[in-house]
């Protein structure tokens, strides 16, 4: 029976062998293999659609951090209308998007078996630095994708049996430019009209470059043109942004120093006349200002350092393990301090008055070296009060030894009624109820032990720093005292009074940098000032954080005026709302999308202009759109 059944099925097989290679045969197997590929197709934009829409109602709920992924190598990321968008470039929804992108792996082990054994680790640590970001699809790939998305989005393809098909948000792939117009993006998103999708907006963005050859350059008439035939657009308009770097263009020194900071100027126009215009002074601008705190040039540089003291403390009350700096001065901390006792007992007056100038002048703490181009609107205060005094003294103390023999010499003499020091009102540090309690002959006993010296060294340099920034901001007129109240309460513990205290001094490093570097007057620090505050009093500290401040383009002109931009594109676009469409061109120093990878990134070209200037590596992109109705 077995045996029967078998060659039952070798014949059935031969038969549609046959059949195959008969008159018509080759027809009906390819008619075959086109319905067995288009319910593959069918199958997988079901399963798409599923994935897409489950995302979606997550999404509603909280953006995932995590990403999705579809079938084996497709990652999906929701990214939300508050966030940044990896395509906002060519894009300027403000609603949630899918990115979609090649899902992660590892080829590492392959290569460096293909390899020889010096390249593999050349090809390692490539791939290390490549790796750390997004991996793009192939363009190939990716089409595919987008018909998938295009299929479940149109609600006449019933055969999909979705039953009501729901608008998803616009779906943008990054592509590895492995076509012939080196696409490196690819767009869609659906038409509404209502709650019912009519039709799909599909975008293209294309890239070339680096070059620095001019002649690569497209000509604003021809785009206009081409704009118009494609379109079928009888009133066109054009918009230009212009992005200039300042920081380097304003830099005080010609010194390479690795940093984070940044300030860039975003201009847009309207009507743009050429290719590379100099935006006209009627412009709109932004600045954006990202800074990081610690550049060694900065005015404030010795603040920052006298901060990072006050950090290691805070550190070492949390884990218990200080870092204690390196002694600088040729006198120990103790020495320094039994000095400034010594001199305090020979004043029966101790500190009751400030008016010495000469005295003050002696015991400034090193935060006074400042910068003389920065002196007018930051300098030490001329009323420091004891504690204050002392924290600028016992910043060399180099251990905790050192630390607890400083606080024995400073209790005996409070004990013993050697000094009566001023200090302000208001301290609530334990070393100010000491000098408190002096003032009528008795103090309580305190045991230097454990982390009681490190926290009493905390406090009176928390006290003493708060001021120095409130003397700033209010001297300044940027801010009143009820508006920093946040940033000096006490309220909080001491870890998040120092975390406040470091908002307050990145704050101070944007005001003093845009006032050295920019020339900024109050009439700008005053608003960036408010930005700064109300971020921070919502937000943790963030140094990667772009502020940004809109200004009149003449205030910074002189910056950028003879400068390359780092950005610069016109948008032509024709219709209104769903039937507007847009073409743009855009030149960059970098490349327009951050799956995109190059050993010129950034970098000036060694050729020149009559000799005498150099040329920017731009790279050339060209971002276009089509609809399609579906009814």
């Amino acid at each position: 029976m077995g045996a029967w059944a078998g060659a039952s099925a070798f014949l059935a097989a031969a038969r549609r062998a046959a059949l195959d290679v008969a008159p018509g045969g080759r027809a009906r197997r390819a008619v075959r293999l086109r319905r067995a590929m288009a319910e593959r197709r069918r199958a997988a934009a079901a399963e798409l659609y599923g994935r897409l829409l489950q995302i979606y109602d997550e999404g509603k709920k909280s953006i995932p951090e995590h990403p999705y992924f579809f079938e084996t190598d497709v990652e999906i990321r929701l990214i939300g209308g508050n966030s940044k968008s990896p395509a906002e470039r060519f894009w300027n929804g403000n609603n949630m998007i899918y990115i979609l992108q090649k899902a992660g792996h590892n080829e590492e082990s392959d290569l460096m078996e293909e390899s020889k054994a010096d390249d593999a680790i050349y090809e390692s640590e490539l791939l290390q630095k490549e790796s750390s970001g997004p991996v793009p699809l192939s363009v190939r790939r990716a089409k595919q994708l987008i018909s998938l998305y295009t299929m479940v989005q149109n609600p006449n393809m019933t055969h999909l049996k979705i039953s009501k098909p729901v608008a998803l948000p616009p779906l943008w792939i990054r592509c590895d430019s492995s076509d012939p117009e080196h696409t490196c993006w690819l767009g869609a998103e659906p038409l509404k009209t209502g709650n019912k999708i009519t039709g799909i907006y599909l975008h293209m963005v294309t890239c070339d470059g680096p070059t620095a050859d001019k002649t690569h350059f497209a000509d604003l008439g021809e785009l206009k043109m081409a704009h118009k035939i494609k379109h079928h657009s009888s009133v066109m308009m054009t918009k230009g942004f212009a992005q200039y770097e300042l920081i380097r263009a304003a830099a005080i020194e010609d010194t390479l120093v690795e940093s984070e900071s940044n300030i860039y100027i975003d201009i847009t126009w309207n009507t743009v006349d050429k290719i590379l215009q100099t935006p006209p002074l009627t412009s709109a601008a932004t600045l954006n200002i990202t800074l990081e705190s610690g550049d060694p040039r900065s005015p404030v540089y010795q603040l920052y350092r006298e901060l990072q003291f006050l950090l290691a403390l805070a550190e070492g009350l949390k884990t218990g393990v200080t870092e204690w700096p390196e002694p600088l001065e040729s006198e120990s901390a103790v020495e320094v301090v039994q000095e400034f006792l010594t001199d305090l007992k020979t004043k029966l007056d101790g500190f009751c008055t400030s008016g010495n100038k000469n005295e003050t002048e002696k015991i400034k703490c090193d935060t006074a070296a400042v910068d003389s181009s920065i002196k007018s609107i930051f300098s030490e205060r001329g009323d420091l009060d004891f504690a204050e005094q002392l924290w600028c003294k016992m910043r060399s103390v180099s251990s905790y030894q050192e630390l607890v023999e400083c606080f024995t010499l400073i209790i005996r003499s409070l004990e013993h009624g050697e000094i009566q020091p001023w200090i302000h009102q208001g301290s609530s540090s334990l070393l100010s109820k000491l000098i408190q309690q002096s003032y009528h002959g008795k103090i309580d006993g305190i045991s230097l032990s454990g982390i009681t010296p490190i926290q009493m060294l905390l406090e009176i340099g928390l006290d003493k720093m708060k001021k120095d920034y409130v003397s700033f901001f209010i001297g300044q007129e940027l801010a009143t005292l009820t508006y920093l109240d946040y940033f000096i309460s006490t309220s909080v513990d001491l870890q998040e009074q120092v975390h406040r205290v470091q908002k307050l001094h990145h704050m101070l490093e944007i005001m003093v940098s845009c006032t050295v570097l920019l020339q900024f007057k109050h009439e700008n620090l005053f608003p960036l000032t408010q930005t700064c505050i109300k971020y921070y009093k919502e937000n943790p500290l963030n140094e990667k954080h772009a502020f940004q401040l809109p200004i009149r383009p003449a205030l910074v002109k002189k910056f950028y005026q003879n400068d390359h931009p780092e950005i610069w594109k016109v948008d032509i676009s024709s219709g209104h709302g769903q039937k507007e469409v847009k073409t743009t061109w855009q030149v960059s120093t970098n490349p327009p999308a951050e799956h995109m990878t190059s050993n010129n990134i950034g970098l000036l070209c060694d050729s020149t202009v009559n000799g005498d200037s150099e040329e920017r590596m731009y790279f050339i992109t060209m971002a276009k759109c089509s609809q399609v109705q579906f009814t």
